[in-house]
């Protein structure tokens, strides 16, 4: 997959973030990419719950099968769902990053992991995304937010719901409306 024309900064890890449709605190802490060649290691990992670039997981994932149930990661936009595979399915956090509100290659890895890959773990959005973009987030099976914008995030809680009902099938909503309507 192609690398982004101009990469974004790297995905902030705010103190509250938005999971299941409530302002909650954010448990986990994300490791940003290196350039610096520093040597991160299972040993001097920080404990607790740490949400890993991909690199870096596939790297030590061996070494990480005793802390399962605390190490996420976190996919950047030149990342695809393919590269977690069936692996994805053991994972409690998925994070993907949208380094600009325009790219929408997450969109796209939300939805093969929920369908293809049968992750149901928390599917984190970080980056750049807006808030009118929630809604889709969240029909492409994204259950958490890490809203980097300025507005309160308990004022983006609406926007999860923007519409009341849609054409298209989605991660929820398995049928289009001219299905469902021809089953009622």
């Amino acid at each position: 997959m192609p690398k982004p024309a101009k990469p974004g900064p790297q995905p902030a890890n705010p103190a509250e973030l938005i999971v299941d449709g409530s302002v909650t605190a954010n448990e986990w802490r994300l490791l940003p990419q290196c350039d610096d060649n520093s040597e991160i290691t299972a040993d001097n990992l920080a404990p607790g719950k740490v949400i890993l670039p991909l690199g870096i997981w596939q790297a030590l994932r061996g070494d990480l099968e005793g802390r399962r149930s605390e190490i996420g990661v976190w996919l950047d936009s030149d990342e695809s769902a393919e590269q977690l595979d069936d692996a994805a399915a053991k994972l409690p956090l998925v994070a993907v990053h949208f380094p600009a509100f325009a790219d929408g290659r997450g969109f796209t890895a939300g939805r093969l992991l929920r369908e293809r890959y049968g992750f149901s773990g928390e599917l984190r959005a970080v980056g750049a995304f807006m808030r009118d973009q929630l809604t889709y987030l969240r029909r492409c099976g994204f259950n958490a937010f890490a809203y980097e914008g300025e507005q309160p995030l308990p004022g983006l809680l609406d926007s999860l719901r923007d519409f009341s009902d849609s054409y298209q099938a989605d991660v929820e909503q398995t049928q289009p409306l001219f299905r469902r309507r021809g089953l009622a």
